[in-house]
């Protein structure tokens, strides 16, 4: 495995890590972390759902407000998101008109809601994150579904206690 490859795994995992604390703090199992091109980690973000029920409070769309405020276009452009699960159409948007280069998940999208089914705290619109880039005028790199047995983990037994 080179260095690029141990890289993604390891900060991966720091966004499983963060879906882990979004659960402990009462919120859907969702994480993302954002780490510059020399792999230093810049910004982490949890799933923010609760307690006003925002449904746009994605892990990824609060890192992606939180970086667009914080960090220099240049930065984001050679950054890469990591995600626990696939980026929504909703999210990738916001990577997207943020500007971050590069997008590793975990969970696949269609993976996703074969798991949630039709759950009201989570409409899994099927919209692959690499489609909605496609339409876009700038390159984003995706790699994933990786580790996804790992991301479906995060999952297990959640959205079935929620109901």
């Amino acid at each position: 495995m080179d260095e690029q490859e141990n890289r993604d795994e390891f900060y991966l995992r720091r966004s499983f890590d963060a879906s882990r604390r979004a659960v402990a703090n009462g919120n859907h199992p969702f994480g993302a972390v954002l780490v510059d091109s020399g792999g230093k980690l810049l910004l982490e973000a949890e799933n923010g759902f609760m307690p006003s029920h925002d449904g746009t409070a994605h892990a990824e769309r609060l890192l992606c407000t939180a970086a667009a405020t914080t960090l220099p276009a240049e930065i984001l452009a050679r950054s890469t998101l990591y995600s626990s699960a696939e980026p929504c159409a909703m999210c990738a948007g916001a990577i997207y008109w943020v500007g971050i280069g590069r997008v590793v998940f975990g969970l696949g999208e269609a993976r996703l809601k074969a798991i949630t089914g039709a759950h009201p705290e989570n409409p899994t619109l099927d919209l692959p994150c690499r489609t909605v880039f496609a339409a876009g005028q700038k390159s984003i790199e995706v790699i994933g579904p990786l580790l996804e047995d790992e991301g479906a983990a995060l999952h297990e037994g959640f959205w079935a206690a929620q109901k």
